[in-house]
């Protein structure tokens, strides 16, 4: 059975930065690509980034850019998100996934993610 299991959640002043992990059970990360996703109150769940399998490449929504940082450290099976420069609409849920979508378009879309962790709560205050 897979399992993720996210943290590094918690409190932060705009401006500060966090780093989000999520240990995987079950499935060998590399195997996979690997995202990162966040819900807002009130709305629908984001795409934040993907790390391909095998190749490693990253993806990153537009918002994200240069602010966040997708990683796989592949002998601790463990996916990581370094955000910097965090703002109060970076406020959420944020959920790891993991799946086999193929291209960008593809990997936007938390249909092709197969599995998912219980998410950790981020919290950007002003």
């Amino acid at each position: 059975q897979v399992q993720l299991v996210e943290s590094g959640g918690g409190l932060v002043q705009a401006g500060g930065s966090l780093t989000l992990s999520c240990t995987a059970s079950g499935r060998t990360l590399s195997s996979y690509a690997m995202g990162w996703f966040r819900q807002a109150p009130g709305k629908e769940r984001e795409w934040v980034a993907t790390i391909t399998r095998t190749t490693g490449n990253t993806n990153y929504a537009d918002s994200m850019k240069g602010r966040f940082t997708i990683s796989r450290d592949n002998a601790k099976n463990t996916l990581y998100l370094q955000m910097n420069s965090l703002k109060p609409e970076d406020t959420g849920v944020y959920y790891c996934a993991t799946g086999n979508p193929r291209t960008i378009a593809t990997m936007r879309a938390a249909y092709y993610y197969d599995y998912w962790g219980q998410g950790t709560q981020v919290t950007v205050s002003s």
